[in-house]
């Protein structure tokens, strides 16, 4: 599959099948997440692995009870758990350097992509889980205090293939020169 097949493709998936997830197919993922640019080269990123049923339920536990990626991290054979070095990405002897302080969620997402990415490339399936208790999440994780927790990503073979959600045209998202300035 090449990247603009994988970019085109891939989509949230929130059901799967009871197929276990390979060793050798997780730290593939975890490799396309390695390679992911970062500020300056920190790569802040740390990841938790987790295939304890009682840790992912754990979790669960910490999910908005709303939250459509419930039952995705109930059942997926495999959670990742995107977390963060802080006070790495965006600092320069220990000084933030741009007005945007931290710059961990953005190294992060990054590498969530490249996982994402890599994962649809496999046949597997993933949806980026947020909205949560992040601090209860952290504690579930035992996470020490100078690294942050960012967002779940169960991954697992779909039992579903979801439908694309329309995109807005780039026409209503490209400007040039100028915000406003249309293409023309």
């Amino acid at each position: 599959m090449d990247l603009e097949q994988a970019v085109l493709e891939r989509r949230s998936v929130r059901r799967f099948n009871s197929d276990p997830v390979s060793e050798e197919d997780v730290r593939s993922i975890l490799e396309a997440a390695r390679w992911a640019p970062s500020w300056a080269n920190t790569q802040c990123w740390r990841f938790v692995v987790v295939r304890d049923p009682q840790v992912r339920e754990a979790l669960a536990g910490t999910l908005t009870p709303t939250n459509r990626g419930m039952d995705a991290l109930r059942k997926a054979p495999v959670a990742i758990a995107v977390c963060a070095e802080l006070g790495r990405a965006g600092f320069k002897q220990g000084q933030a350097t741009t007005d945007k302080g931290d710059w961990f969620m953005f190294d992060c997402g990054l590498a969530v992509q490249n996982m994402v990415l890599a994962a649809h490339s496999l046949g597997l399936g993933t949806v980026i889980i947020g909205l949560m208790d992040a601090k209860g999440a952290a504690k579930v994780l035992m996470l020490p205090d100078n690294i942050a927790f960012v967002a779940l990503m169960p991954l697992g073979h779909p039992d579903h293939r979801p439908i694309a959600p329309p995109r807005k045209e780039l026409s209503d998202l490209v400007y040039y020169d100028r915000y406003g300035n249309p293409a023309r």
